[in-house]
């Protein structure tokens, strides 16, 4: 299946939130492609058990690598590139996971306690102390590494507000706490309901509508094409996610009406 790996951790996590007193916190990393270290990548590639020709083949790749910066009036000269992993580079994401499980390696715990998907990571625990005391000894395992955690992206989520309503700090600084955040591309909420998920692929479904309108509201086009479009474009931008989350019967009838609506719109706009 498509995206397995992703609506896996989307699935895990919305599956546990009822269970846990404290949903936890998701720590975002600062740059993670730009900060990668060199040296760190070939140590890491070397103790997965990467075979030495390939390290010596990716540092080659990544041997005096030079790039500019271009801007509005114009772009500077090249300098050298000596930290971080190659934007866009197709092997970069499977480099990155390489560093990523050998720098978690002492600190990450099973699931669900400890959630990571490339660089998004999600602590559990059924405390704030301990998510407080989590959050801490990732921070110094990547930091002591050259990775940075970024004091304003991270956050944390309460599940029960009675036993989680005191504060989580990193490094003395104060964890920004919400009612709900984005995994994976998916919003969960901290009582465990989709209802905002659901509008919000209600409206993803329109924003894809408005996109190909051009095409399935065109007369010349036949019903047929029309909705090979729908399909392609608007229905799995509706639907993204959605196996994860548990539809209430108001929900589901929400995405059918949305689906009858742009139909609708679609058939008034008549065959050729």
């Amino acid at each position: 299946m498509r995206n397995y790996k992703i609506f896996y951790g989307i699935f895990s996590y919305i599956t546990n939130i009822p269970t846990l007193k404290l949903a936890g916190s998701g720590a975002d990393l600062e740059k993670a492609y730009d900060r990668v270290p060199r040296e760190e990548l070939w140590y890491c590639m070397r103790k997965s058990g990467v075979a030495e020709k390939y390290v010596r083949v990716v540092q080659d790749m990544y041997e005096r690598s030079r790039t500019v910066v271009r801007c509005a009036v114009g772009q500077t000269e090249e300098f050298n590139v000596e930290v971080g992993l190659h934007q866009g580079s197709a092997l970069s994401p499977f480099l990155f996971a390489i560093v990523m499980d050998q720098l978690s390696e002492e600190v990450r715990q099973e699931s669900p306690w400890t959630m990571m998907f490339a660089d998004d990571i999600v602590i559990c625990s059924e405390s704030r102390e301990q998510v407080e005391e989590n959050l801490e000894r990732w921070r110094f395992a990547l930091e002591r590494r050259g990775m940075k955690v970024s004091r304003s992206k991270t956050e944390y989520m309460c599940v029960n507000e009675r036993e989680g309503s005191g504060t989580v700090r990193l490094q003395g600084e104060e964890v920004k706490k919400v009612q709900e955040f984005k995994y994976l591309g998916s919003t969960v909420q901290s009582n465990g309901e989709c209802g905002k998920e659901v509008k919000k692929r209600v409206q993803a479904g329109w924003n894809g509508w408005r996109k190909v309108s051009g095409v399935l509201c065109d007369r010349k086009i036949s019903a047929r094409i029309k909705g090979k479009v729908y399909r392609t474009v608007v229905r799995p931008a509706m639907l993204y996610g959605l196996e994860t989350v548990s539809l209430k019967k108001r929900q589901e009838s929400e995405l059918e009406v949305a689906e009858l609506d742009r139909w609708r719109e679609m058939i008034c706009c008549g065959d050729p």
